[in-house]
């Protein structure tokens, strides 16, 4: 539901939620569980298939993501070893600007999958409208939602995608009204690596950003047991990400 102000603004009045799931026979779960890259899911389109015996396919946009150019092949290669994978055509030229997605090495591609192992349908569904794209590391998917029914029933309709798609649902944060979309400051920790984001909070929790500093770099690193170059080199492509206007 939405409501316009006296400036003709439009606002949200629902609830955001950011939702930690796992659901099976997904591809990209099963991809980034084995290897150190991580998938962001843009858009999903329509296949039909010429054969009416086959069931219909859907090719996604996608953004893979990591901290070397090694570690991107892997997930790729993961990728293409999955059976519940079909072909994967890789984009020579990228959409939008580098800070856009997280890691220091992007490759986007489309996919082309079996739309019943999506999950999306089943969290429309009962309410949850997607409002960011989905990040998926380490085996689990990171969803932005809204949901368009009462807080009150948020726990039912929860319960109900994990009977209905056998997944796991934890709720991550729970906000009600605001715009459905992120903050600004949000879309640019999302830019970050796991790497980069552990490292920059771990600053900043220990007061390095404090004045004066109440934390080292040699303290820092001690404490990540990263060698101090390691971790300025982390830090300063953080703070790249993060200041860039």
């Amino acid at each position: 539901m939405a409501t316009t102000d006296a400036n003709g603004a439009e606002e949200w009045a629902g609830t955001r939620l950011t939702l930690d799931l796992w659901h099976p026979n997904c591809w990209a779960i099963d991809a980034t569980s084995s290897t150190d890259g991580g998938v962001l899911a843009h858009a999903i389109y329509n296949s039909p298939r010429t054969d009416a015996d086959a069931p219909n396919s859907v090719n996604g946009l996608f953004t893979a993501f990591a901290d070397t150019n090694e570690e991107v092949e892997e997930l790729l290669d993961a990728i293409r070893d999955s059976d519940r994978a079909g072909n994967l055509l890789e984009l020579k030229e990228r959409f939008g600007r580098a800070r856009d997605a997280p890691g220091n090495v992007v490759r986007e591609f489309f996919l082309e999958y079996d739309p019943a192992d999506m999950v999306c349908p089943t969290l429309l569904e009962h309410g949850f409208v997607h409002s960011a794209p989905v990040r998926i590391e380490d085996g689990r998917e990171e969803w932005q939602v809204c949901f368009v029914g009462e807080r009150t029933d948020i726990r039912d309709s929860l319960d109900a995608v994990q009977a209905d798609s056998g997944a796991e649902v934890t709720v991550e944060s729970m906000s009600s009204s605001g715009y459905a979309g992120r903050t600004p400051r949000e879309q640019r920790l999302d830019t970050l690596t796991t790497t980069q984001r552990e490292v920059y909070e771990h600053a900043r929790e220990a007061g390095y950003y404090e004045w004066p500093r109440e934390a080292s770099t040699r303290e820092l690193a001690e404490e990540l047991s990263v060698s101090k170059t390691t971790l300025l080199e982390h830090l300063r492509k953080a703070e790249s990400k993060l200041l860039d206007p």
